[in-house]
């Protein structure tokens, strides 16, 4: 099952990609895989040439977790800003990945960290994405308490994303049970926002999943190893796990025109 495409053939004009660390770390326990941020810098850069726009943002479950910090102890703000600083030196290392393959990028950081990234600013975001670069968005939120789902979720809706592309580690999508301890767990091809917050089902956490409901912006779920599934998936083929309110893209991309901008920066 496809969606409808536009004029040159895509299903968005600007989408929102949702990296966990552990995308980055290929077959390795810890830290970052050099060759499989290659291969993920190479499937984001094919699709961007295609004219779509895209925004990331990376978590940092490769380097730290800030929940873990706090369980063993750690006060749980201390550690949600280690976890923060940690998704920085992802967003440098797909930066520098990014640009090794020809694409322009810019790493907005919602702390500061001014020597090797740009403050956030919704505005000057749009106009990066509108000029044609990829914009990496780090930090999470800037805010302990938040997940890097919530980021995504937030930043998407900023932006004006059309979806947000939920990049799995292991998994086509997602399942009625985690598929790791439950070996029949059923694969959903598509559910509600309200459905997966009932359910509980491990597509992002709740905060993230509520502002996605009450903006109507669908998720796109589906297994970063396969390593055309971003491109299928920005042309409109149904891969992975749908989550979405029912609305099509194009009574979401029809809201999105008939609010005003405000307006963009250079």
């Amino acid at each position: 099952m496809s969606e409808s495409t536009n004029s040159s053939g895509l299903a968005f004009e600007r989408v929102l990609l949702k990296l966990s660390g552990e995308a980055l770390m290929g077959e390795l326990e810890y830290g970052t895989d050099p060759e499989r941020v290659t291969r993920i810098a190479a499937q984001v850069n094919r699709v961007h040439d295609t004219g779509l726009e895209i925004a990331i943002v990376v978590g940092a479950g490769n380097i730290y977790r800030g929940l873990q910090g706090a369980a063993q102890g750690m006060d749980r703000a201390t550690a949600d800003y280690m976890g923060m600083l940690a998704t920085v030196l992802n967003a440098l290392t797909l930066q520098d990945a990014l640009e090794r393959q020809g694409s322009h990028t810019r790493v907005m950081s919602a702390m500061a960290v001014t020597e090797v990234a740009e403050p956030y600013i919704r505005r000057r975001a749009v106009r990066h994405l509108e000029k044609g670069r990829i914009v990496i968005f780090a930090a999470g939120t800037g805010n302990p308490f938040f997940t890097t789902d919530t980021a995504a979720s937030l930043r998407a809706l900023e932006i004006r994303a059309e979806a947000i592309l939920m990049a799995k580690h292991g998994v086509e999508g997602v399942y009625d049970a985690d598929p790791a301890e439950v070996p029949d767990a059923a694969f959903l091809p598509e559910i509600t926002h309200r459905q997966a917050i009932q359910q509980s089902l491990r597509v992002m956490d709740s905060t993230a999943l509520s502002l996605c409901m009450d903006n109507d912006l669908p998720i796109y779920v589906f297994n970063m190893a396969s390593e055309d599934n971003i491109d299928r998936i920005v042309h409109g083929e149904r891969v992975g796990t749908l989550v979405s309110s029912g609305r099509t893209p194009e009574e979401t991309r029809a809201d999105a025109e008939a609010v005003p901008s405000g307006g963009t920066t250079t």
